[in-house]
């Protein structure tokens, strides 16, 4: 298989076809000039990357570094793949021939393609491939084409039209008409997003002819808009989604539409009619066209009479477009224009993304009439069957057959995760419409008898059910709030048995909607299930939560092999004819064998240990830090559990203890050795033994404390310390044992912590024998719970203080707590935490995201409910007021009941089976705001345990510094409410904010598990890890072949290979070559605004970089814009007290001094000095280099006295925080001269004007204009890189430099791995900084580290 970028893979819809990675359009396919083999290394990563970890540590069971797959053959050979394209010439109908370039890993089909996407050749779908008279088979590779190779000719032959192929083309010339038109972007359908980037670059970037020569002369318009100025209190909407100019699209045509005569009557059939087209041109000809097997013509029909004979001149054309040209010159001038345009636009702004991304603003929009939108909506299309065979697609098979397939080597494991990637984004495209419909009452229920509650829907092979407590199978465990929750947990445990990929076993295919205040959880269906009764099919768990429990081998024997990378311990359980039961899961984990032969597992819920914090046991004290917090508190539900990262980062923590305990023994040992042998035996070991959990106080504390400035380079050595005495000594053995016992192994001899997850499970029972086992089981989980809040939480806080993580909205911040396994149940208790820090106000933007999230977090859960009540015809007047009442001034808001609502009261009381959304309930327009907020500050407390102090929206944004815009971007993208785009007077006390015409739609928020592309992550890691320690030559390599790797998997559109493009934009700058950069940051920034949101935290800094690179390319107004809409989008996303605003606007102040606009640049640059002292103390490096940046724009306005107080301030912090001989000290010294030099020159000039008058002999003065050079070099540091263009001398220099610094930064750095959690399925795209993609020693730009 070929791995090439411009090769688009089946996740890419046919428009896009290979333009993937070229600028031009279609024409030339890039790539021609590739060399001709890619490499492929199989296996992980090269042998020399490998860590070499392993070795050492043999004591070490637990974790993922086994068992992966693939590692087997890791390295074991290198595969390297000819691909050496060639070219064929394409001779069409109508057009020049033209070349394409090929490679013989293509299908015929790909060409097809292509050729439907070509500016000269779109118009065509119906057509062949035919080689020296003979037909190509559209499935076949080019390789196996007789035949084939350079220079052959293909001729495109027209073929007859069928009715499939008849709609495929009316479809088609639907598609490129509509190409333009973002609608579908806004609507929320087919994969469209939305991208605003070329509105602000002005088109592409890469265009070198656009360039102007001497920029630097052309006067530029800097102004920024009034509202992103410093201290600006309005944040209006309407900027955010700026009008594009290819948007007021030309009007090809008025009306094309499916004609009423449809379908032909039998007679006309048999003359070749397919169906008929109704069309009203540009210039308001009304016109009915047949379709027929020999193409298109006009026949005589009218609106209301048939006449389907040929109208003459009949115009018979193959292409509908070619007939549409001879009866409209409007349409015929406009049609080439749109093509013109559309090969023009970036291929990124038009490919489907792999899941759909819903926007939140929407402006208001004409609706256009559309065939082909009508025809989906009415003809019952479930998937999209018109080009799959067989109607709907077996979702269940699809879904395991991707997973059975081989994949022993790269090749193979590549093919493998393609097609698992694509079919579960078409599965969960598919459950997302099937879950709507269900909700919308659009779907019969296969038990209507039942009340609406308890029906379940079966809708395109997928089985669908509503998130509440059906027949009291959750009785125990809160009802109705854990049947809510248990959906989620399943999806984590689907998500966590796919990670884990044992063969064998096989998950259902699992999505959960929320939309309209429903739960749906959308499933695929087990072969058989459905004909038998669960009691006989489930062979393994248990279906009433452990009283009846059975267990089966096969699945032991699976399931044994998941349980080291999930730390599940296999255990007995008793049943309730008091047998022992032996269980690899949690009871209620069902094993199931479906009809065709597979051993299905569901009702994953519980596969994590339960957390204790949120769940009382009678009788169970917990750890002394977790009641000081408060716990155990009474949570909603009995289904609270401990995230995968959390449990990880505890074993790993464990597993640090342990080496250290067993290393301080043996030293101990080996010192006793020597004066008396037996005083091991005797009580070396008492601390440990005597007190099990002894040590876990004492250590943790020194770990924290700096006890392990390398903790984990001493583990190392430990591990290789008892690597060598291992079992030849019983001493040494007795030791692990020892360390085993107190670290709470359940293994002697080797440190293996395994979690048995039916522990405290209501209904479960344990036999007598294992009574020790539980005992310590239960100590394990408090010890878990202990470890979130004495460990977790105050990490997360202490890497908040350092700015090792800037969350910036909402959902940031809860990303960066999950990531360190704090579920967001904790919110309350880490903005306690925030609170009581010593550096409370370098955490205030913590603060205020976590007060923002608790609000609207709260808002939501009443929302829910509140929404549940609606029906459809009220749901816009019902979300309306809950706004008004959430965040508007107006202090009593009158809902607006639709008008029927009285009429239809008697009628309804006998209507029992409604959809759930039809419940006739006016109880939501009674809200009030007061009531409302009091809810939401209750609701806080209850949930999240944290007092707010405020009853209405002003004073929450009074007490705590919030924005309502900012609230309302929260709360609209957590339920999926959709506005109009417009500027909303929340303040007004005379008015609401919001009428029932501003909520425009509800969207679906949809959660589902994301394959991952392992081969690619791995190849990622190794680059980072590369470029950290300076190798920046063979970190590109190493990441520009993950890419390779990450476009065959995913497609082109993807959160990681985002992150990939950025990170290769950044070193091709580091390595000076600015126009490669441009290309990919562009990429990286088109490809976030798509994938991410336009204003996503990640997407603001891709535009931060995307604009430094364009500065360095001189493109100084299109950095100026890009750096305007960065701060915009951060103002309506946060607001302006921010760290990463500081950079932000040293940035945009950096640019204007460049281009001398001195006051403005004085404005953001102050702005920019008193965040960064806000946020990293008056003391910080970073402040006095904010200090310098201002200094010298008053130096270039001649004002020497405040530049030379700013330099002061400055030097004063470099001269204590880096001594007298840093150089950067005496840089500043340096400067402080020369301005003083300067000032006295001044003066002397200004006292000979006075003395002289204005005959003085003034000699000129020198005023200094910034040279771009020295402007991009305070740009580069500021922006934490640390070098330009260097020769290959001096970079090999470098990287012994820097390799040296690495090994001292690692000392630094092991503390913070120690806390770490290893995530079994780690992001790269971190939406905060990730750490990774900055060169290691260019992490904090002014670290003194950088400047030496």
């Amino acid at each position: 298989m070929v791995i090439k970028t411009d090769e688009l893979p089946a996740a890419a819809p046919a428009d896009s076809a290979r333009e993937h990675g070229s600028q031009t359009g279609g024409k030339g396919r890039p790539g021609a000039a590739e060399p001709p083999s890619v490499m492929l290394l199989n296996g992980d990563c090269p042998e020399s990357l490998k860590k070499e970890e392993g070795a050492a540590e043999p004591p070490r069971e637990n974790g993922l570094d086994e068992g992966e797959p693939g590692d087997e053959t890791a390295g074991q050979e290198v595969i390297v793949i000819q691909d050496t394209g060639f070219s064929v010439k394409i001779l069409a109908p109508g057009i020049e021939p033209f070349s394409l370039q090929v490679s013989p890993q293509e299908m015929v089909q790909e060409i097809h393609q292509v050729l439907m996407d070509r500016e000269d050749t779109c118009h065509r779908t119906c057509f062949s491939l035919h080689l020296d008279g003979n037909m190509l088979d559209h499935f076949s590779e080019l390789r196996s084409v007789e035949g084939l190779q350079e220079g052959s000719v293909l001729r495109v032959v027209e073929e007859p039209y069928t009715v499939r192929e008849a709609r495929i083309h009316v479809r088609h010339v639907r598609d490129l008409l509509k190409s333009l038109d973002p609608s579908d972007a806004f609507n929320g359908v087919d994969c469209n997003s939305l991208s605003f980037l070329s509105v602000f670059t002005d088109g592409d970037l890469g265009d070198s002819g656009k360039r102007k020569k001497g920029l630097e002369m052309d006067p530029i318009d800097c102004t920024p808009p009034e509202y992103i100025l410093p201290g600006s209190r309005e944040r209006p909407l309407c900027p955010l989604q700026p009008q594009n100019r290819d948007w007021k699209p030309l009007q090809c045509l008025k009306v094309l539409t499916m004609s009423g005569w449809n379908p032909p009557p039998g007679n006309r059939k048999m003359h070749g009619d397919l169906m008929y087209l109704f069309v009203i041109t540009a210039e308001d000809r009304q016109v009915s066209i047949t379709a027929s097997t020999r193409g298109f013509y006009l026949n005589q029909s009218t609106a209301y009479h048939f006449n389907p004979k040929p109208a003459s001149p009949r115009f018979l054309s193959h292409s509908l477009v070619e007939l549409l040209n001879q009866i409209s010159p409007t349409f015929k001038k406009n049609f080439a224009v749109l093509q013109k345009k559309r090969v023009q636009r970036h291929p990124f702004e038009r490919i489907a993304t792999p899941f759909q991304v819903y926007s939140w603003t929407a402006p208001q929009a004409e609706h256009a009439m559309d065939c082909v939108r009508a025809e989906d909506a009415y003809t019952s299309r479930l998937g999209y069957e018109e080009h799959i065979p067989g109607q709907t697609r077996d979702w269940n098979e699809e879904l395991q057959t991707t997973r059975e397939l081989p994949r022993k080597n790269l090749p193979e494991r590549l093919l493998r995760e393609r097609a698992i990637f694509k079919v579960h984004s078409d599965f969960t495209a598919a459950a997302t419409r099937g879950a709507m419909a269900v909700i919308d009452g659009n779907v019969m229920a296969i038990n209507p008898s039942e009340e609406t509650k308890m029906q379940m829907f079966i809708w395109n092979n997928i089985f669908f059910s509503l998130g509440f407590d059906v027949r009291d199978h959750y009785k125990d465990f809160g009802g109705d709030v854990a049947a809510y929750v248990a959906p989620t947990n399943d999806l984590n445990g689907v998500r966590t048995y796919n990670a884990v990929d044992v063969e064998g076993l096989y998950t259902l295919g699992t999505v959960v909607v929320d939309y309209r205040g429903y739960r749906v959880t959308a499933q695929s269906i087990i072969p058989g299930i459905l004909e038998r009764d669960q009691e006989q099919s489930v062979i393994y768990g248990s279906i009433d939560f452990g009283k009846t429990v059975v267990s089966h081998p096969r699945y032991l024997e699976l399931l044994e092999r998941t349980s080291r990378p999930l730390k599940i311990l296999r255990h007995h359980v008793l049943n309730d004819r008091d047998e022992e039961v032996e269980l690899c899961s949690s009871v209620e984990c069902k094993g199931i064998i479906g009809n065709d032969g597979r051993h299905y597992i569901l009702d994953l819920l519980r596969t994590f240990p339960p957390d204790l914090n949120f769940l009382p046991v009678p009788g169970e004290e917990l750890p002394e830090e977790c009641t000081r917090a408060g716990f155990p508190r009474a949570h909603r539900h009995k289904l609270c559990c401990l995230r995968q990262e959390l449990v990880d980062a505890f074993v790993e923590h464990r597993y640090l203890l342990f080496m250290k305990l067993a290393a301080l023994q043996l030293m101990q040992q080996k010192a006793s050795k020597v004066e008396n042998p037996t005083s091991l035996e005797n009580g070396g070991l008492s601390p440990s033994e005597s007190k099990p959990e002894d040590p876990l106080g004492s250590e943790v504390g020194s770990q924290e404390e700096g006890g392990s400035a390398s903790g984990l380079a001493k583990v190392k050595e430990l591990a290789e310390t008892i690597a060598s005495d291992d079992g030849t000594d019983p001493r040494s053995r007795e030791v692990i044992r020892n360390a085993c016992k107190a670290v709470g192994s359940i293994s002697s001899t080797a440190f293996d912590i395994r979690f048995n997850p039916d522990i405290f499970s209501p209904g479960v029972r344990f036999p007598e024998s294992c009574q020790d086992e539980v005992r310590d089981q239960k100590q394990l989980l408090k010890d878990a719970a202990a470890f979130l809040l004495s460990c977790q939480i105050p990490g997360l806080v202490k890497d908040c203080t350092d700015h090792a993580v800037l969350p910036m909205d909402g959902a940031t911040l809860a990303e960066v707590m999950r990531q360190r396994g704090i579920n967001m149940r904790y919110l309350g208790k880490v903005l306690d935490l925030v609170l009581r820090s010593p550096a409370r106000d370098q955490l205030d933007h913590i603060y205020k995201i976590g007060i923002g999230e608790l609000i609207t977090r709260s808002a939501k859960h009443i929302f829910k409910t509140y929404l549940q009540g609606v029906e459809l015809s009220g749901l816009s007047a019902a979300i309306s007021h809950f706004l008004n009442c959430f965040l508007s001034s107006y202090p009593n808001p009158v809902a607006h009941l639709p008008a029927d609502e009285l009429l239809s009261k008697k009628r309804n009381k006998r209507r029992k089976n409604r959809p759930p959304g039809a419940a006739d309930n006016t109880a939501w327009a009674v809200m009030t705001p007061q009531e409302l907020w009091k809810n939401i500050c209750q609701e806080a407390k209850n949930y999240f345990d944290f007092s707010l102090e405020c009853d209405s929206v002003d004073q929450a944004v009074e007490t705590y510094g919030l924005q309502k815009i900012t609230l309302l971007r929260e709360i609209s993208l957590k339920t999926g409410i959709q506005i109009l785009l417009k500027e909303y007077s929340f303040d007004s006390r005379h008015k609401p904010a919001f009428t029932e015409e501003d909520v425009l739609n509800i969207f679906p928020v949809v959660k589902h598990v994301n394959p991952k592309a392992s081969d690619a992550f791995h190849f990622f890691q190794s680059g980072q890890a590369k470029v950290q320690q300076g190798f920046l030559k063979e970190g590109c390599e190493l990441i520009n072949e993950a890419l390779n790797l990450f476009n065959n998997v995913y497609g082109a559109m993807h959160v990681e290979i985002c992150a990939c493009l950025r990170l290769l934009a950044r070193l091709h700058y580091i390595m000076g070559d600015y126009a490669e950069a441009l290309s990919n940051q562009q990429k990286a920034v088109l490809m976030s605004e798509r994938v991410m949101g336009i204003e996503h935290p990640n997407t603001i800094q891709e535009y931060m970089h995307l604009a430094l690179y364009c500065f360095a390319s001189s493109q100084l107004s299109t950095a100026l814009s890009l750096l305007y809409r960065a701060r915009y989008l951060m103002l309506l996303v946060f607001g302006e007290d921010h760290p990463e605003m500081a950079l932000l606007d040293n940035n945009i102040g950096l640019v204007l001094h460049g281009v001398m606009e001195y006051d403005l640049s004085l404005r953001f640059l102050e702005n920019a000095l008193a965040v960064s002292t806000k946020y990293h103390g008056p003391k910080a490096l970073k402040v006095a280099l904010s200090h310098h940046l201002v200094a010298r724009v008053y130096e270039s306005k001649a004002e020497f006295r405040s530049a030379l107080q700013h330099e002061k301030e400055g030097y004063t912090i470099y001269k204590t925080q880096l001594g007298e001989d840093h150089e950067k000290t005496k840089e500043s010294s340096e400067y402080l001269k020369c301005l003083t030099q300067q000032a006295v020159a001044l003066q002397r000039t200004m006292n000979e004007i006075y003395r002289n008058g204005s005959s003085a002999n003034i000699p000129p003065l020198k005023f200094t204009a910034p040279s771009m050079a020295s402007v991009l070099e305070q740009l580069n540091v500021i922006n934490g890189i640390l070098f330009i263009p260097l020769s290959q001398k001096d970079l090999e220099n470098l990287k012994a430099e820097v390799a040296r610094r690495h090994q001292l930064q690692e000392a630094s750095k092991n503390r913070d791995k120690a806390e770490e959690p290893m995530a079994t399925e780690p992001e790269p795209a971190g939406a905060s900084e990730d750490v990774g993609s900055k060169p290691q020693a260019a992490k904090d730009p002014s670290s003194p580290s950088l400047q030496g």
